[in-house]
């Protein structure tokens, strides 16, 4: 999600808010693009690496750079209300209004719209459920921003993960724009209570698991290249894989740190998820300090463009910053899978919408998880 202002009284709604032969690799403007949607769901390895290194991502550390105070200062990242989109505000990336507003693609269609579900707070200590986590960012021309976060199961090195999974619009401004920097996962964020009610904390204490810095990130061409301030079509690919690297000295890995991933469950039947989302909600009444989540049940859907698949939509009050927060659903195994990320919501914070997690995802992390 994203919001209207930098350290600025935020009054953000909710967010959270032709194809070409089988397996042709076009090329327009050699910029590594698919041409269309069509084409994107027949990429294979090389698509995704000659896209990835024409689109490159640079994320040196800088020590320094987030400290406790400046973590808890920063906006999250979710659309102002229609009203306020006249602010010249900066922000770490353009907001997209609230869904369920017409869009260039048209009205969206909406269909088992569910009630909404009372946000709970998650019990201390987060390092019960270190897979949970925030992600930091400042934008290319300044403003910094958060996010949700969770840590994803490796399919090329299980039990040795450092993948983390988000909304593409916490990772890159979308259309027109770039890769945000000073890209970093903290894990298990506030696990304490330290810093909640924006007391003063030491950076130990809300970041009790380190500081985790991206060396990759991949998301959908369909977000780099449609993202816009408006929810829309786009926002049915919102969704983003970053690859960390540990804090200096740790040579294990992020999943060896915290001791757990989620494993990612694509085309998972919608009919039968019960769907659990979590996330660090920062707009009133909450204050991103705390963990959250919403037990909302069997989703609905929504869909700006009916030939991508429609997303997942669920009844809940979290507002901005719970923006690539994680939804889960028991698999078939038992075991608690990830099968959506807090994309965008409602202006009454009634509901969150997430996208659809099939092939595209599936070969998006498929990519970062070989290289």
């Amino acid at each position: 999600m994203r919001a209207r202002g930098v350290l600025a009284a935020l009054t953000a709604a909710v967010l959270l808010g032709g194809v070409s032969a089988c397996g042709s690799t076009g090329d327009p403007g050699g910029d590594g693009n698919p041409h269309s949607f069509a084409e994107l769901k027949y990429w294979g390895f090389a698509e995704w690496d000659r896209w990835a290194k024409r689109h490159d991502f640079r994320n040196p550390a800088v020590a320094g750079v987030w400290s406790a105070e400046t973590m808890d200062q920063a906006p999250p990242q979710q659309p102002a209300p229609a009203p306020d989109s006249s602010s010249s505000a900066s922000t770490p990336a353009a907001p997209s209004p609230v869904a369920g507003e017409p869009s260039a693609s048209g009205a969206p269609s909406t269909t088992s719209a569910p009630p909404a579900v009372a946000a709970q707070p998650v019990p201390r200590p987060y390092t019960s459920y270190p897979a949970s986590g925030k992600v930091f960012m400042t934008a290319p021309n300044g403003g910094t921003g958060q996010c949700s976060a969770t840590v994803v199961a490796d399919p090329a090195n299980p039990g040795r993960s450092n993948l983390v999974w988000t909304a593409a619009h916490c990772v890159h401004e979308g259309k027109g724009g770039d890769w945000y920097k000073n890209l970093v996962f903290v894990p298990a964020y506030n696990s304490s209570g330290a810093a909640s009610d924006h007391q003063r904390a030491k950076l130990a204490e809300v970041a009790p698991l380190g500081q985790w810095w991206a060396d990759r990130v991949i998301t959908s061409p369909l977000w780099t290249t449609e993202g816009t301030r408006g929810g829309d079509a786009a926002n049915q690919y919102d969704f983003a894989v970053i690859k960390v690297r540990g804090p200096e000295g740790e040579s294990r890995s992020l999943e060896e740190v915290i001791g757990t991933a989620v494993p990612v469950w694509f085309d998972a039947p919608r009919e039968q998820l019960a769907i659990q989302a979590w996330g660090y909600p920062a707009v009133a009444p909450f204050d991103g300090q705390e963990l959250e989540r919403c037990d909302s049940g069997r989703p609905g859907s929504r869909s700006f463009d009916a030939a991508r698949p429609s997303m997942l939509v669920i009844g809940c009050t979290m507002t901005a910053g719970a923006s690539g927060g994680g939804w889960f659903a028991d698999g078939p195994d038992g075991r608690q899978r990830l099968v959506s990320n807090t994309s965008i919501g409602t202006q009454a914070h009634t509901a969150l919408n997430g996208p659809y997690l099939e092939g595209v995802a599936r070969q998006a992390l498929d990519y970062i998880s070989r290289k």
